[in-house]
């Protein structure tokens, strides 16, 4: 047997080598890049089971998280794995800044590079902004979601959570359900599961079903049965009222019934792993018990991400052997 059958996620070219200065997105990182983070995750991974889960791997790094838009998992998630590496954090927020005052995009980044430190980690509401920023410093820039267009780190704890769960990704059938349209989500999970090997079906309303997934290659279904009946993983995305003007579907009760998994889908189809990135609208995307069911690894996924946005700071910080 070969070692790709056995380890079909690992990077089994001898001679790789890690070279990403950036996470801007998954499109910019190979199927290997992929896989090397996901490896150095899982060491990670298990410094949080330690007694006392902390290395310091980033003494000397200073990291501003740069936050344009609201965030609670994933700024913490940052925040506490920049903490644990020891790294010395700065916490921005556009709200009690001089953005207030009229201060540009790239003169507050400026002026935070001046003040010598290493790596950004950036949030903004605008797509594009983090691809701005990296010709704009010297830094690192990670990025925690610009606009609908991506969100890599949250699709690579995606990825780890499934290989923690005893699911490779390679031959993997993953559905990802609900607003597309509005997902930062989607787009990097697509991106990272089709590199690694893996099947993927966008299933919604056709109101909020985007013209690019189709250019990516994926199959689109507006039939959730037909998809928890196929699938190994069913990752429900919140649906993004902030964003959306209305329309789009009746109701978030009419939603629920037609897009929502409910307790009558897991005993149904006793095959598939519930997932979902976080805030959980219960009642809407999942029923409540099913988000609570020993089916969901929905905790599992925020403990990854910090073990996730771990190994990411320390490759970044141009570090390569642990």
């Amino acid at each position: 047997m070969s070692t790709e059958s056995l380890h079909p996620d690992r990077v089994t070219n001898p001679a790789y080598q890690f070279g990403q200065e950036h996470l801007i997105g998954l499109a910019d990182y190979s199927a290997d890049d992929i896989r090397f983070v996901l490896q150095q995750a899982a060491y990670f991974r298990e410094v949080l089971d330690r007694p006392v889960p902390k290395l310091p791997t980033l003494r000397d790094k200073t990291i501003v998280n740069l936050f344009y838009e609201n965030s609670t998992r994933t700024r913490l998630s940052f925040e506490l794995a920049q903490k644990r590496m020891g790294a010395d954090v700065v916490n921005f927020s556009s709200s009690s800044s001089s953005v207030k005052k009229g201060e540009s995009l790239k003169d507050t980044i400026r002026n935070i590079e001046s003040m010598k430190i290493d790596m950004v980690v950036v949030r903004h509401e605008s797509p594009g902004v983090p691809h701005f920023l990296r010709r704009c410093v010297d830094a690192a820039i990670l990025n925690a979601g610009d606009g609908a267009h991506e969100h890599p780190t949250q699709a690579l704890l995606d990825m780890f959570s499934m290989q923690q769960a005893g699911m490779p990704v390679k031959g993997l059938k993953v559905v990802i359900i609900g607003d597309i349209l509005h997902s930062r989500v989607v787009r990097s999970n697509i991106i990272g599961l089709t590199k690694l090997g893996a099947e993927v079906t966008v299933c919604g309303p056709r109101t909020m079903m985007p013209l690019f997934v189709r250019e990516m290659g994926v199959t689109v279904s507006h039939n959730l049965e037909e998809c928890l009946a196929w699938c190994d993983v069913a990752m429900a995305l919140r649906i993004q009222l902030e964003r959306q003007e209305g329309g789009l579907f009746p109701s978030l009760r009419e939603y629920h019934e037609r897009f929502g998994i409910r307790m009558e889908h897991l005993e149904r189809y006793p095959q598939f792993t519930v997932m979902h990135p976080g805030p959980i609208n219960r009642g809407v995307e999942l029923e409540s018990d099913v988000a609570d069911s020993e089916r969901a690894i929905i905790l599992n996924q925020v403990t990854n991400g910090l073990a996730i946005r771990m190994a990411v700071l320390y490759l970044l910080s141009g570090r390569r052997e642990l």
